[in-house]
This record gives structure tokens, C-alpha cells and sequence, in this order.
């Protein structure tokens, strides 16, 4: 790559002017900026103490030794302390011709070695995944993408919390109000059945409440003495106890949920390699904990209780079993590091979770060291922020979600109604229509999110996603159905060979330097794990390709070998906004 000769030229024009040693870090150059000559800029501000001249004299210095010594810089200029440094045409012309034909342009071939563990989606059992969860989703499933395209070994897995208080609150509810009702016999989607139970029981437990503080109870007593409360208790209590009547109960009710979680996870594009439950990792959760009482590293209550003292680190006690033997998240986390560590030796555990869960990773490490596994410093939290609505945040046990599989139809039918208004569809079949709908609506939805910074908070508003001008997964789908025009329209599917020329036009020149750039936006986001990265670079290549698809004549162009270049220009454009989106989870459609 350009700039790491220039990197290390620079390092040797400093020795050789003015006999000082440099780190190559302080010869980073960086990309020109847009109203200045130039592709790569070095400040000389640092070197200006030890060359004992003026900051343009020594960038000229500089300069003129890199003219001398590299033949792809074919001129300089300088601005203050600032080198700018102009890279000939003929060497963005040779890289052209060398990756042009390169359908998997910008990804590195799988290198082999310990995988990459990645979890993501982590559902519980008594509700439908909404809105937090589809960002969980779609971040999660493009980090393995941007992983795997830096030559990493991927797994992609998922662990499903199908057991606890929470999961004991929809059981109980539907055994109490159900009437026997099934997602046969109404119609409703088996996840969306259970969620409604999950609602109910608050709902009737909150009336509960309200009854005895209206007695005279004060409200904490009161939210612990609920009838309810003390009900759905003790049914886990008879749930790690085997009772047979709970488990037939909890294996019926969670077997609707799976069927439904694996409809909403097929439409949105997302998969697993492998699936974990909580109901069978919080064992071997307990079973660590057991070795850590056994160490020294836990202390048991006299309630029977089970904690570890991280006070001495900073944190403070940390419950691992409840008096009553349950066990809580941070057991079966536990055990669920544990197994995927013995089972993987990976490389690397990331967890995708929400930044509410940050004290929580903390803890979950820390302890992992005191129980002796060193392999705890492989665990990365990679910490999102949540996902609110115009009107405030999600309360899933009041009902108050976007719930996914509503939320994908409403940007299906909203991508339908944009779409024909513009009559991108009129010569399209309705089948052919209806999967060009489900792609706009779909590809708005992941790009919204992901263009967003994992670390940020960020507002959905559906409405603002589907445009087919601004910065939109329409936008840059639009874009490429462009480009497969143009391809069509020339006769040809792809690249096609094309001849040097001497000289570039600048539209020519900033859209292939821009092409140059998406290795190392795919290396840079893999690294961050921030498909933002992707997101952006995309977005810009679309819309330096629509500058130079309106300034520059491509098939009316005379000259036979100009226009071969431009459209094999165009075709390159195409293949890197392909492997840019599917980095994204996001599929182009051939025409609209």
C-alpha cells in the first residue's frame, strides 16, 4: 500500500536530512482533505525542532526527497506545516487494473487459527423480540461479517434465557387466564402468544399491589408479598426441582416461542452456528460456584446464600445463588463461558449486550479470574447503546415495545407505498415487485441502525429510513441498480478490460481513490467492530459515484478505450457497494 511506503521513506528522508531516528508512527500520513492539491498530507510541525528550519522549508525538504525517491509521487505542495502529497495517475491506474476483476475486493480469505466466538440476540422466553433486540441483531450479525472478511474464524452464537422469574411470570399467567388458547387455535404467532401473558401478569399483579398498599402496606412489602409474587416464585422453585407438571408447562410454552423466534430471525437475515439455553449452562454455573466455595474464592451466608467479595477490586459483593439454591444471570454466565471456552479455545469471547449491562461484564471477568481461568482476559463486552422511540424508551412488561416482526412489516409496506409512487416497479411482476419491497424495506431498517455508533444511543423514526436521496440503504441500493443499468446497457455483467491512459479527469480520479479505501475501511471497522465504518464509506462511495455518473459521459463516451475504463470504473463501483452492504447484512436488488 501507498501509504506505508510513504511511511517508511519519510522515516528514511528524516535520517538522511537531518540525521535524526523517527518511530514510523510519527511519519503517518493522512488523507488529503478535499479543498487542498493533493493525496496524502504529512504534518512537520514535530520535525521542525531538530531540522532548525522553517515548518515549509522542512516539508519541502521532505517533499523533494520523496519526488526523488518514490516514482508514484508525481509532485508536492506545501501549505504552512503541511506536506501535501500528490500520488500519480499511473499508480492508481496499476491498482485499478489488478483488483478490478476481484468479485471479494476488500476482504481477506480465512487465515485459519482459534475462532472468534461473537453472541448476539440473547432472547428471553416470555416475549417477542422488539425493536432493542433487532439492533442487538443486526449489530451482532455484522461484526461476524466484518470479522470474517478480516480473515477471522467466526462463530456465531446465541443463548437463550428460557428460564427464571420472568419466564415463570408468562407461565403462570397463561395457566391462570389462558383458557387452554394455543397459537393454532388463534392464530397468533407462538412468541407473541406467550408475550401477551407476560403483559398480563403484570398488569394483574400490579392491581395486587395497589390493593394491599390501599390496606395499609407499604409499597416494597407490598410488591414482596403479592400473591402472585409468592406464586411464580415458588414455580421455579418447582422448575429446578423437575416437577413434571412445570416442565411439560415450560417445555409447551417455550416451544411456541422458538418456532416464532425462528420466523422473525429468517426474515430479518440473521443465523447461528450454534444455540445455548440457559436451562442447561446455569448448571454448570452452579457447579463453578461450588469450586469457588470449595477455594476460598466465594462465601457462603448463613442464609444459605452464595456471594463473592470484589470489594477489594474496586466493586462490591455480588450475589451467585439465591438462599434458596436458585441461581441468577451472572451463574449461568458463568457456566456459559465456561462451556464455550472448552468447547472453542477461542481466540476471543464477544458479547453483544446492551451498555445497561457494563457493571455486569466487569464483574463476570473479575470473578472468572478469582475462580483461576485466566482465559477470562479473551472476554470483550461489546457495549451498544439503546435504542429509543420519539416518545421515550421500551417498557416490555407494560406492552410498550416496537415489536420486531411489526416493525419489519411496517418498513416492507412503507418501502411498497414509496416505491410504486415513484414507479420504480411498473415493469415488474408482482412477485418480483414484492421481493424488491421486502429488499428497500428491509435494507432501510438495517442501515438506519447500523449507521449509527454501537457506543450511541440513537432515536428510530421508520419514516426517516426509506428515502431514496440522502444517507439510506435506498439511497445506496438505488445507486447500485444504477450501476447494473449502465453494465447492462453496455452489454456486458461485470468488469471488463480496460487499457491504460495517461491521464485521469478528477471525477475519474476521486472515485478510484475512494475505491482504493475500502480495504482499509473494512480493516479499521473489523478492528473497531463498528459497522458505522462500513456504513459511512459506502454511503460517500454512492455518492461520489452519482457526481461522476452526472458529470461524466461513460457509454456515450467516443474514444473505445476511454469508455471500456469508465464502465469497468463503474463495474469495480458496483462490486465494492455489493461487499460493502452485505458487510451490513443488506442485499441489492439488480434493477428498480
Amino acid at each position: 500500500m501507498i501509504e506505508k511506503l510513504l511511511e517508511t521513506t519519510i522515516v528514511q528522508a528524516v535520517q538522511a536530512l537531518f540525521e535524526r531516528t523517527i518511530e514510523p508512527a510519527q511519519a503517518a500520513v493522512q488523507k488529503t482533505r478535499r479543498d487542498f492539491e493533493g493525496d496524502y498530507t504529512l504534518a512537520v510541525f514535530p520535525f521542525t525542532r531538530f531540522a532548525r528550519r522553517s515548518p515549509e522549508e522542512t516539508a519541502s525538504l521532505i517533499g523533494e526527497y520523496l519526488q526523488n525517491h518514490i516514482e508514484w509521487v508525481a509532485g508536492f505542495n506545501v501549505i504552512k506545516g503541511f506536506l501535501n502529497i500528490v500520488i500519480s495517475d499511473q499508480y492508481w491506474l496499476g491498482y485499478f487494473r489488478e483488483h478490478q476483476a476481484d468479485e471479494s475486493f476488500g476482504f481477506i480469505p480465512p487465515g485459519g487459527g482459534p475462532p472468534i466466538v461473537i453472541e448476539y440476540s440473547s432472547p428471553n422466553t416470555n416475549k417477542p423480540l422488539h425493536l432493542g433486540h433487532i439492533r442487538n441483531n443486526l449489530l451482532g450479525f455484522s461484526v461476524a461479517m466484518l470479522l470474517a472478511a478480516n480473515g477471522k474464524t467466526v462463530k456465531k452464537v446465541n443463548l437463550v434465557n428460557d428460564r427464571g422469574i420472568h419466564i415463570c411470570k408468562s407461565m403462570l399467567a397463561w395457566q391462570r387466564w389462558g383458557g387452554g388458547e394455543t397459537p393454532e387455535s388463534t392464530g397468533i404467532k407462538g412468541d407473541h402468544l406467550v408475550g401477551k401473558y407476560y403483559v398480563k401478569f403484570d398488569q394483574e399483579y400490579r392491581i395486587q399491589v395497589a390493593e394491599m398498599v390501599r390496606d395499609g402496606m407499604k409499597p416494597d412489602e407490598a410488591e414482596k408479598q403479592a400473591p402472585l409474587i409468592r406464586e411464580i416464585q415458588e414455580m421455579l422453585l418447582k422448575w429446578e426441582a423437575h416437577d413434571e407438571e412445570v416442565l411439560i408447562l415450560w417445555k409447551l410454552m417455550n416451544g411456541w416461542v422458538y418456532k416464532g423466534f425462528d420466523v422473525t430471525y429468517k426474515t430479518l437475515g440473521v443465523d447461528f452456528d450454534k444455540m445455548y439455553y440457559e436451562s442447561e449452562t446455569y448448571l454448570h454455573g452452579k457447579r463453578l460456584v461450588e469450586e469457588g466455595i470449595q477455594s476460598g474464592a466465594c462465601e457462603r451466608d448463613i442464609d444459605g446464600s452464595v456471594w463473592v467479595d470484589l470489594s477489594g477490586d474496586g466493586l462490591d459483593r455480588k450475589l451467585l445463588l439465591r438462599a434458596d439454591g436458585t441461581s441468577v444471570y451472572m451463574t449461568q454466565d458463568l457456566g456459559t463461558a465456561q462451556i464455550r471456552y472448552d468447547g472453542f479455545n477461542p481466540e476471543k469471547l464477544i458479547y453483544v449486550v446492551g451498555n445497561e449491562q457494563n457493571y455486569h461484564f466487569d464483574v463476570l471477568k473479575l470473578v472468572l479470574r478469582k475462580l483461576g481461568r485466566s482465559w477470562a482476559e479473551t472476554i470483550h463486552h461489546l457495549s451498544y447503546g439503546m435504542v429509543e422511540l420519539p416518545e421515550g424508551k421500551m417498557k416490555s412488561r407494560e406492552g410498550k415495545v416496537v415489536d420486531a416482526d411489526d416493525l419489519m412489516e411496517e418498513m416492507f409496506a412503507t418501502a411498497r407505498s414509496m416505491t410504486m409512487e415513484l414507479g420504480k416497479t411498473d415493469d415488474f411482476s408482482d412477485e418480483e415487485a414484492e421481493a424488491l419491497f421486502r429488499m428497500i424495506g428491509l435494507g432501510a431498517l438495517k442501515y438506519f441502525i447500523l449507521k449509527v455508533d454501537p457506543k450511541k444511543n440513537m432515536l428510530f423514526n421508520p419514516r426517516e429510513s426509506i428515502d431514496f436521496n440522502g444517507n439510506t440503504g435506498p439511497f445506496i441500493q438505488y445507486t447500485y441498480t444504477r450501476i447494473r443499468s449502465v453494465l447492462r446497457k453496455a452489454g456486458v455483467s461485470g468488469n471488463i478490460e480496460a487499457e491504460s491512459f495517461p491521464t485521469l479527469f478528477p471525477k475519474e480520479r476521486s472515485l478510484l481513490r475512494m475505491l482504493y479505501e475500502f480495504p482499509a475501511a473494512v480493516q479499521m471497522a473489523g478492528d473497531s467492530l463498528s459497522p458505522a465504518l462500513i456504513a459511512n464509506y459506502v454511503f460517500e462511495l454512492s455518492k461520489e459515484f452519482n457526481q461522476f455518473y452526472h458529470d461524466i459521459t461513460i457509454l456515450g463516451e467516443p474514444d473505445p478505450v476511454i469508455r471500456a475504463f469508465r464502465i469497468s470504473l463503474a463495474g469495480m463501483t458496483g462490486t465494492v457497494i455489493r461487499n460493502a452492504m452485505s458487510l451490513l447484512g443488506i442485499e441489492v436488488p439488480e434493477r428498480m
